[in-house]
């Protein structure tokens, strides 16, 4: 699928977002940041997620369980040999990380897994 519009990153943000990588866990900036406010695509600045949606997982990569509604593409993704949920942002298709459900990490009892350099987050003032 191709991206739109999509400029002005880093190469490793586009390692990310264009090119659908994943960060090492435990690098990313948000990992265990609990800040109040919105989460926005790196690329495009659509927001994604609320600083309340957010939980600690202890998984490595911010995780949400839930999305803004309408925020995210859910497609189906078998990259490495198993069926994964990828999301994508609505707005500029850039990769956004995978959703998992059935955890029981939370009462949604789902983990949007999430890479911190796909994220910009805008604090509450």
């Amino acid at each position: 699928m191709k991206k739109k519009y999509i400029t002005n990153l880093s190469e490793s943000e586009k390692s990310i977002l264009v090119d659908s990588g994943t960060e090492s866990p435990f690098s990313g900036k948000y990992n265990k940041f609990f800040d109040k406010g919105t989460y926005v695509c790196k690329a495009c600045e659509a927001q994604l997620f609320e600083s309340n949606f957010k939980f600690d997982s202890h998984c490595g990569w911010p995780s949400f369980d839930d999305a803004i509604k309408g925020s995210v593409i859910k497609r189906r993704d078998t990259s490495l040999g198993r069926i994964r949920t990828e999301i994508i942002c609505v707005q500029c298709e850039g990769h956004l990380g995978h959703v998992f459900e059935g955890e029981n990490y939370t009462e949604k009892n789902t983990r949007y897994c999430v890479n911190s350099l796909s994220l910009k987050f805008i604090p509450t003032l």
